[in-house]
Order: C-alpha cells, then sequence, then structure tokens
C-alpha cells in the first residue's frame, strides 16, 4: 500500500511534469483555451527542488531551533498555531499512537523522514507565498517543529549533514515499495 502523502505527490508531480512539457514545447493541449506561455529552463528549475527521504537534494544553509521559533511565530503560527497544535490548518505537534481507530497525523507521530518536512515546507510554506523562506529559515522552521514534537533538543541546528541523521519516530511504519 502506498502512503497517500507520497501517492499525492506522485500524482502531483506527474501533472505537472505533463503540463510544464506541454506547454514548454509549444504543444497545445486539445479543447484548452490556449492561455498561457511555454516556460523559461529557468523557470522550470526554480522547481526542481525535491529532496528525498535520504536527504538527496538538500541545499546549503542551516537552521537553529531558536531561529526556527521565530520564523514560526512570524510565518507559520496564524495558521498552524503558536505551539503547533493547530488551527486554520494541521496540527504539527504530537497525534500519539496511528493504531486507533481515529488516529492523529501530525509529524511527530506519522511522518516518516525528517527531510520531508524541509522539502515540504521549502516547497509549499508559507501557503500564502510558497517559496518565499530561505534554505536558512526553512532548516530553522524544520528544527523547531522537530523540537516541539520531542524529537530534537533544544540547541540542535539543522542542516545538509545533520537533517538526514534524525530518525522519526514512525520511520519504520510504512512499508517499503517494491521495485
Amino acid at each position: 500500500m502506498i502512503d497517500k502523502f507520497i501517492w499525492n505527490k506522485v500524482l502531483l508531480s506527474a501533472t505537472l511534469f505533463g503540463l510544464i512539457t506541454a506547454c514548454s514545447s509549444g504543444y497545445q493541449v486539445k479543447g484548452s483555451t490556449g492561455l498561457g506561455k511555454p516556460i523559461t529552463e529557468d523557470q522550470l528549475q526554480a522547481w526542481n527542488i525535491d529532496v528525498n527521504g535520504a536527504g538527496v537534494g538538500l541545499p546549503v544553509g542551516s537552521g537553529s531551533v531558536a531561529a526556527g521559533e521565530v520564523v514560526f511565530q512570524q510565518q507559520c503560527a496564524s495558521c498552524h498555531g503558536a505551539q503547533g497544535q493547530g488551527g486554520v490548518a494541521n496540527r504539527l505537534v504530537g497525534g500519539g499512537g496511528l493504531n486507533t481507530a481515529s488516529p492523529i497525523k501530525t509529524v511527530g507521530s506519522y511522518w516518516p523522514y525528517a527531510t520531508t518536512i524541509f522539502d515540504y515546507t521549502r516547497r509549499a510554506m508559507p501557503h500564502n507565498a510558497p517559496q518565499s523562506l530561505s534554505n536558512d529559515q526553512v532548516y530553522a522552521v524544520t528544527a523547531y517543529i522537530l523540537y516541539l514534537n520531542q524529537i530534537v533538543p533544544k540547541d540542535s541546528v539543522m542542516n545538509a549533514q545533520t537533517l538526514p541523521l534524525v530518525k522519526m519516530p514512525n520511520r519504520n511504519g510504512f512499508i517499503p515499495i517494491e521495485r
């Protein structure tokens, strides 16, 4: 069984790839309005920022838990709550066991890799301005979210070397995909 989050990411990537390929080649989709214009290679590369579970793709930069708290309060708390407890957006902290009738999936209870927190945050947050945070800010917010979930200590600094070493509580809770 493929995890729903991973499957949604695969579908979104495939859809974007198809649309980008169609638009950049000048191909007009049958029945389309002809709106838009082909994108440049530079525009395409701006979205080629994926990071995998092992940390391949992590950029240069670093961020501490303390710096992450500042960025989180400025950029994230209005949606996720001051302590990641949830608000208009999903809860990020806690969650408890997943083997219940109504599991609460959070960073602390569900996510298998710390590196994918960085990937998602850099790519999609804040919701009103995706990709507006610097790499240092994303490392810092990631460190802070991990700290709120009691996964790393308060003096932690995350970067391309330290983040892949973080062992998430649900790391072994997923079934590997056979290839």
